[in-house]
């Protein structure tokens, strides 16, 4: 990444725990799997010039990827890029962004870099990878944090034979129950997308997102009085049969929106870029 870009990303020199990666690998390339086939031939042909034989589920998973480089710009700078925090009760339309930044206000840095005619191809390959992460981190629940528990981080659960905590249950354990490959995952997600769902879903707005997410977050902590599959609640929570077959039809619904938004960003951005 050249100095430049560095520079306008350095927000800040501390270091913030974040949550862990979203919908994890198979999530993330399902996503942009079904960007793929909803995007416009304009901006396929951008994203082509940008990142060449580089295909979107590639680049989805390359922010989660680095993590584990010690450059401080990974280790410290880039942790809040891929969660927001909103309280339970507030507006998403009111969110605030913190001075280390967010993934809102992350997205919207990394589109300035694609609409930058200066950019280098190598810092809009960067920029290009961010947003296609961003915009599926959004669409995750439990990455809309409601800044008690770290995204559901902190709130353990044993999930089936495993304790865990609620976030990684989100993130990847009811997907992983399905036992498929990415691709068809995408392929069966995408066959379900009717056209009425691509108009209703068509939407470009993150503040969309994030409410959506807000609400979603809201309801899906176990409660105390609730059972799922064999025995009531305790500490930690217990969630098997019952909240996979309550919830797996909301995960699938967000895997297929952000993929269809995704799509609707994509086209947004590369269709102003040289308005």
């Amino acid at each position: 990444m050249t100095r430049p870009l560095l520079a306008s990303l350095a927000l800040s020199a501390l270091a913030f725990a974040s949550p862990a990666q979203a919908w994890g690998p198979i999530g993330h390339r399902v996503s942009a799997e079904i960007a793929e086939d909803n995007i416009s031939g304009k901006t396929r042909a951008e994203i082509e010039a940008i990142l060449g034989h580089e295909g979107l589920p590639e680049a989805s998973t390359w922010p989660d990827e680095q993590r584990s480089n010690p450059t401080a710009f990974w280790q410290e700078t880039a942790s809040p890029f891929h969660y927001v925090t909103l309280p339970e009760g507030a507006a998403a339309e009111d969110l605030v962004h913190p001075p280390e930044g967010d993934a809102v206000s992350a997205l919207e840095q990394f589109t300035a870099v694609l609409r930058d005619d200066s950019a280098s191809q190598e810092d809009k390959a960067f920029a290009l990878r961010f947003i296609v992460h961003l915009v599926s981190d959004l669409h995750m629940p439990l990455h809309a944090g409601n800044g008690t528990d770290r995204g559901g981080n902190d709130f353990i659960v044993n999930w089936f034979d495993t304790q865990t905590n609620l976030h990684w249950v989100w993130d990847e354990g009811m997907i992983l129950r399905q036992q498929l490959s990415y691709s068809e995952y995408a392929e069966r997600l995408d066959n379900r997308i009717t056209p009425d769902d691509i108009l209703a879903w068509w939407d470009a707005s993150p503040t969309t997102w994030v409410e959506e997410s807000a609400q979603l977050r809201d309801r899906i902590y176990p409660g105390t009085s609730e059972q799922f599959g064999m025995g009531t609640q305790e500490s930690p929570a217990i969630l098997r049969y019952r909240y996979h077959w309550q919830w797996m039809p909301s995960v699938e619904e967000r895997l297929a929106q952000s993929g269809v938004r995704l799509a609707a960003y994509l086209d947004w951005v590369f269709a102003e870029e040289s308005a």
